[in-house]
């Protein structure tokens, strides 16, 4: 039998992810907060399959890659992070750590970081065993490369990613999870903070929660010229309203402007993102504001995967004003070529000092 758990509450007009089905594993059964997801998404009308065992069971269809993406972009699965996901890992330049409480996202944006770096079908994973997740994180305090140690962030404390692999707002109303972490960093008394990134709106849930200061959200933005490439998110103007309104409930908040993508018009196009920012945090009192700048950029893995997921898509991958760059595990990714990225940096350094005085600029990338 299921735990009864109520549904989380939600902004009203929120454009909430809605999947066809659910899948409960075996395991994730076992956990409190697992039965709990599948509990909250039975009292909206998904349906739940419980699964024998741990193995996803997805038939999908081998001769339509398109309708295979469909079919599993549309799924939930509760399963178990084992060992091996919930090992922290680096992840400069955001944070010292990253923190997974999910992996996959319902958004269908067609530059999409995840393409390519995750395995299998693009299904979105929950972890059930959620206190196991947390269980990890007081063994790293102070132990990061990012806020931990670099004088200018240090006032952020340890700082944990909850965004890398997943949009952990946009599932919030089915999962309780970002709620439950955000509860729990405002319990723990130490120099620590979460922070998460989102294209959705829906920050009912955490509003009322005590937070202590040690959550910071930011809005993932892309002016309303590049809208076409992130399909099944929140309008722009949403989020900014979420945003402010998370400011107003005493939250740090965050724009990242992502990815920056330098087409034509981008330059009035990003002007006018920026200064809409301006106006919707405006008057907020005790603003706690920073910026992320991070430009568009792909590896041939990613650009194959996105190919086929989004065949019509009239983003540039093209090598055009590109260069390559070798990661830190030696694969290669495509970025902007050096003037370009010069050009960008000093545009947006410029519009950010002028629009958001208040803000600071932790990293351009």
């Amino acid at each position: 039998m299921l735990d009864k758990v109520q549904p989380a509450p939600v902004a009203q007009g929120s454009r909430l992810w809605r999947p066809k089905r659910v899948l409960l594993s075996r395991s994730a059964r076992e956990w409190a907060h697992g039965r709990a997801i599948a509990e909250r998404a039975a009292s909206q009308g998904i349906p739940v399959f419980e699964l024998l065992t741990d193995r996803l069971t997805l038939d999908l269809p081998n001769d339509d890659p398109r309708r295979a993406y469909a079919q599993a972009k549309s799924t939930l699965a509760v399963v178990v992070a084992p060992p091996s996901k919930r090992r922290l890992q680096p992840i400069a330049p955001s944070a010292d750590w990253r923190v997974d409480l999910a992996e996959g996202c319902p958004a269908h944006c067609s530059y999409c970081y995840l393409a390519g770096s995750l395995k299998g079908p693009p299904i979105t994973r929950v972890y059930a065993n959620l206190p196991e997740i947390l269980d990890e994180l007081p063994r790293h305090l102070g132990q990061g490369t990012v806020t931990s140690r670099q004088s200018e962030r240090a006032g952020e404390g340890t700082t944990f990613e909850a965004s890398c692999y997943t949009d952990p707002l946009g599932i919030e109303h089915l999962t309780g999870s970002l709620s439950e972490t955000v509860k729990w960093f405002g319990a723990w008394k130490a120099d620590a903070q979460l922070r998460f990134t989102t294209k959705f709106d829906a920050v009912e849930p955490l509003l009322r929660i005590d937070h202590g200061g040690r959550t910071r959200m930011r809005a993932s933005l892309n002016p309303s010229l590049f809208a076409r490439h992130e399909g099944g998110t929140s309008p722009v103007a949403s989020r900014l309203d979420a945003l402010r309104r998370m400011a107003e409930a005493g939250y740090p908040v965050g724009l990242t402007i992502a990815p920056i993508i330098a087409e034509p018009g981008w330059e009035e196009a990003y002007g006018m993102l920026i200064a809409d920012a301006g106006r919707a945090l405006n008057g907020v009192a005790g603003l706690d504001l920073t910026v992320e700048l991070i430009t568009h950029r792909f590896t041939p893995t990613s650009r194959e995967v996105l190919s086929g997921w989004y065949p019509g898509s009239s983003l540039d991958m093209g090598p055009d004003g590109r260069t390559e760059k070798r990661t830190k595990f030696g694969s290669i990714k495509h970025v902007y070529d050096a003037p370009t990225m010069k050009m960008l940096r000093r545009f947006f350094e410029t519009e950010i000092a002028a629009q958001l005085p208040k803000a600071r600029i932790l990293y351009f990338t």
